[in-house]
């Protein structure tokens, strides 16, 4: 149990204005000897395709719970009422099997990723609901209502949270020195490696004293954390806590549900990667006449058929008809001092996207798509070569400054601005919202 000392430092956390309130949780997770089959990627990084693939043959893998449509064939609705009761069902027999088992006591967990020879750490803890709605959970990036109400229903009929939110915060040396020190003294609890040479390893904090410093540090010395990747997590649990609320008005405050899962990781060991874009038509105009509307903004520099990518700031490259083209900013298309309108993503938007292809919406046109960077600009090359897609659009990615910057003007990026790898493993650490 909690010592009540605990429970009082969060409950004045909870009444805090100014910094970041976390909590330890008693967290459900897979039995040591089958973590790796059971994690898996985040539900919305794979189409159903993908992840009924990809979970063939392995019976614990957590897909058959975060994308139940792959328990039916392609002709299901993914959203009918019948796809939703499956996950819970599914849920509930990897519970009986004794797939997931819960730790027996309120912990905090360390969560380390090391993808080509990079690592980054984090705390996984519990993020409070009400520093979201208080804007200290800060947002860069606008929700899809319909996404929402997915993961709201995912939540609400399994009761629980199995996808971490990824949060980023300035760094504090003091909590840095801590979790390296802990990670350093102590065993893991899983240390594995994915099919994409990802090596996932994961600590679990028991110590009260350890727990309490990391929780005061955090109340007394950050301010703000950013959602780097999960808006749509994020905007479902902390409504679906305050659905919750509602249903429970003699509530504390302390309760599974007034916090959602998150790991939260100092912003100086992250990398964002590039998020590019595929047009499916030119607008009617020819690779001259494109190129001729395009330079009115832009310095082009035709580069041939070898792949180029951006390698600064206000450089774009795009892929048309076999041809790779340098686009470099005018200054005239830009201001230093405006956080939204610096952005790459803005000035294609504002000169190239709107007024030459005619897209005014990137989140409903039906004519654009969007790749990660993971994928490589080989990527948007063979889709246009496949006549699948005319243009590609490569850009140099944001970096966490320009993020951080955003978020604390209150501005919102464009759409598919940002791209972080690696993804963070749905299902090693799950979050219940009732004891």
């Amino acid at each position: 149990m909690i010592p009540r000392k605990r429970n009082k430092n969060y409950n004045r956390a909870l009444h805090s204005v100014k910094m970041i309130t976390i909590k330890p949780f008693r967290a459900l997770r897979p039995r040591r000897d089958i973590a790796d089959k059971v994690a898996c990627k985040p539900y919305d990084v794979l189409n159903s395709v993908e992840a009924k693939e990809e979970a063939k043959n392995n019976p614990y893998s957590f897909l058959y719970i975060s994308k139940p449509e792959i328990n039916f064939d392609e002709t299901v609705d993914p959203y009918a009422d019948e796809v939703y009761a499956k996950g819970k069902e599914k849920f509930e027999e990897f519970l009986r099997k004794g797939y997931l088992v819960r730790d027996e006591q309120s912990c905090l967990y360390i969560y380390s990723q090391t993808m080509n020879g990079r690592t980054q750490t984090g705390l996984v803890a519990g993020s409070s609901i009400d520093d979201y709605f208080e804007d200290r959970i800060k947002k860069h990036e606008l929700t899809l209502v319909s996404k929402e109400n997915d993961r709201i229903r995912h939540m609400k009929t399994k009761m629980a949270q199995p996808g971490m939110v990824f949060l980023t915060y300035k760094p504090v040396e003091e909590i840095d020195a801590i979790i390296k020190t802990y990670c350093t003294q102590n065993e893991t609890e899983n240390d594995f490696t994915d099919a994409q040479n990802v090596r996932h390893q994961l600590w679990k904090i028991e110590e009260e004293n350890i727990i309490d410093k990391l929780t005061e540090l955090f109340h007394t010395n950050v301010t703000a954390s950013y959602i780097a990747d999960g808006h749509h997590r994020t905007a479902a649990a902390a409504k679906v806590g305050m659905q919750l609320r509602e249903e429970n008005p003699g509530y504390t405050g302390n309760e599974p549900f007034n916090f959602f899962l998150s790991c939260l990781f100092p912003s100086d060991q992250l990398q964002i990667q590039d998020y590019n874009r595929l047009i499916k038509d030119s607008n009617g105009l020819s690779e001259e006449e494109l190129i001729e509307k395009i330079k009115e903004n832009f310095e082009v520099e035709k580069k041939g058929a070898e792949i180029y990518k951006p390698k600064h700031l206000h450089e774009l490259s795009m892929y048309i008809n076999g041809n790779w083209y340098r686009l470099s900013a005018k200054t005239s298309t830009f201001d230093e001092s405006d956080p939204i309108g610096v952005l790459d993503i803005t000035i294609f938007s504002k000169y190239i996207l709107d007024p030459v292809l005619n897209i005014k919406d990137q989140r409903t046109d039906k004519r654009i798509d969007f790749v990660g960077g993971i994928r490589g600009l080989e990527e948007l090359q063979k889709r246009v070569d496949s006549g699948e897609m005319k243009i590609a659009f490569a850009f140099f990615p944001v970096t966490l400054i320009q993020l951080m910057n955003i978020a604390d003007s209150g501005n919102i990026m464009p759409p598919k601005s940002t791209w972080f790898e690696p993804k963070l493993k749905t299902a090693l650490v799950i979050n219940l919202l009732k004891d």
